[in-house]
Order: C-alpha cells, then structure tokens, then sequence
C-alpha cells in the first residue's frame, strides 16, 4: 500500500494506472500534475486524481511512488522539475515505449538519487488518448518491461515489480539496451510500415477511391496508423538507431520478394510465403495458449 502516487501527466496511461492502483487498494491519495488545465480539471471530475498540483515538483513532493507518463521527449525536463523532490524511499517509473535513452536522462537528472528509478514500459494503450480514455482495467493481462540497472535500488525494484503484478501484468526484466532493439523490431517498425502504408495508398491520385475498397486485412494491417503522432514522432526518433537497422532488415526481405517476383520465380516466392505462413501460425497458437498475454 502507497500512501500518496504523484502523477506526472495524466492522459491515458496516467490516468489508467493511477485509477488501477485506486481499484486495487494499493493507494490512498492521488495527485496529479499536467501542464494542460483542463486535463488536471477533467483528471479530478472523472475521479482519476484527489487533488491538482501546481507543479511537477509539487506533485511528487510527499509522494512515495512516482509515474512520469509524459511523451519520451519531455521525460528529462520533468525528471528536472521533480529532482529536488527526489528521496531515497520514493519509487519512480515511467511508462515510455524506449528504455535506454529514459535511463540515459535519468542518470543525468538524477546523480546519486537514480537509484529510485525504475524504467518501465507497459505493453497497454488505445489508439485514442486523453484522459477521458483512462481505464482502470487497462493494465490486466499485459506485459511490462522493467529495466532496471546495477545502480536500481533493490526496494525500488522488488516495488516496482510488486505494484505491476499486483495490477495484474506480466513483469519481465531486461537491459535498457536489449528492450530497444527487440521493440524496433515488434513495434516501432510496424508502426512505422503501418504510417508509410497509409501514406503510400492515400498520397496516389486514386487513393481515396482505393480505401473505398479496403477489407478487414487492411483495416487490421493499418489499425496502428491511428496512433498519437507527436507519441509516434517521439519513439521513432528517440529509438532511431536500433529502428533503422530493423528497417534495412525489412527492406533486404521486400527485395528478396520483388526479385522472385519479376524472375517469376513461384516456388521460391511460395517457400518465403510458407515460412512466414508457419511462422505466423505457431506463433498465434503459443500466444492463445499464454496464461498471461501481453497486450
């Protein structure tokens, strides 16, 4: 049990997982901080937050247990404006899609009180954002990510994997380094294809008419081109190096493919298109058999 949760950014993940730790029991006081008013005002009418900061400082200040749920990019101005906040017993997490740049703002910010953080990334979210969206169930079911390093506090990080399995997730611990490159690979760059995708079909004379007669594969292939853009511009730059690799990997297979296709090549293009087939399928049923999929 906490006794009071700062909130630094009360959107939808914000928002999600102070109103998980209110339906859990797990704290008793919520305040919250958002540099948009009218967030921090919609935060207390839905019942998200107990009271309104008027700073990051002073949102954490008193605070046992800390969220920064602001975009990658603002995440070490805020962990400046939180800094002198800062106490050995606090726990701190974020909730960004990138680890190691998060760490790298941390260890800068922080110094010697880095110890407190725990860098953390819920595999949770909608398509829409804002508060209003937050969902206290948001969080069941899915799988987080925790990266913690030699100089993570060991009450931080047994905190840190406690809270998140008492909201019901899926914990898993690995390098900052090793979580960027495999989340280039499974979600930066399919957000990336889905956003290029788009672009590619609507930018053409025809394209409108195009999506006119898009079907279900489509709608499902393109789904996360509904994405928050300034989220997306974020992750994308700040995971550039480990994402560009994954990109020329990708391209690499596109050409495999258009060479067997203008060869006319059609039992090589088949065997391409049966290992990812087979693939795909064990893949889906590993995953249905999962007792806790990640989201």
């Amino acid at each position: 049990m906490f006794e009071q949760l700062g909130l630094i950014g009360c959107g939808l993940m914000g928002g999600s997982f102070a109103l998980a730790l209110k339906h859990a029991g797990l704290v008793k006081h919520v305040v919250g901080y958002s540099p948009s008013t009218n967030t921090v005002q919609k935060a207390l009418r839905l019942g998200v937050i107990d009271a309104a900061a008027a700073s990051a400082e002073q949102a954490a200040s008193g605070a046992d247990i800390v969220l920064v749920a602001v975009p990658v990019s603002a995440t070490e101005a805020t962990l400046q404006l939180i800094q002198p906040a800062v106490t050995p017993q606090m726990l701190i997490m974020d909730v960004g899609s990138t680890k190691a740049d998060v760490l790298a703002a941390a260890q800068r910010v922080l110094g010697e009180q880095v110890g407190s953080f725990v860098p953390a990334h819920p595999i949770a979210g909608k398509e829409k954002a804002g508060v209003e969206h937050a969902d206290a169930k948001l969080y069941q079911g899915c799988q987080v990510i925790l990266t913690p390093t030699t100089d993570t506090l060991d009450k931080q990080r047994q905190q840190a994997l406690d809270v998140w399995q008492a909201l019901g997730c899926n914990v898993v611990q690995m390098s900052p380094e090793a979580h960027d490159a495999a989340f280039a690979a499974v979600s930066h760059l399919p957000h990336l294809l889905a956003f290029a995708m788009m672009n590619a079909v609507t930018s053409q004379p025809q394209g409108q008419e195009f999506l006119s007669l898009a079907g279900p594969g489509f709608r499902d292939f393109t789904r996360i081109a509904a994405s928050d853009p300034k989220v997306w511009r974020d992750i994308l730059l700040s995971n550039r190096q480990e994402l560009l690799l994954q990109s020329q990997r990708l391209q690499s297979q596109l050409q495999a493919f258009e060479s067997l296709m203008l060869q006319g090549d059609g039992a090589a293009l088949e065997a391409l298109i049966a290992r990812a087939s087979s693939v795909r399928s064990q893949w889906h049923l590993k995953q249905h058999h999962h007792p806790k999929p990640a989201c």
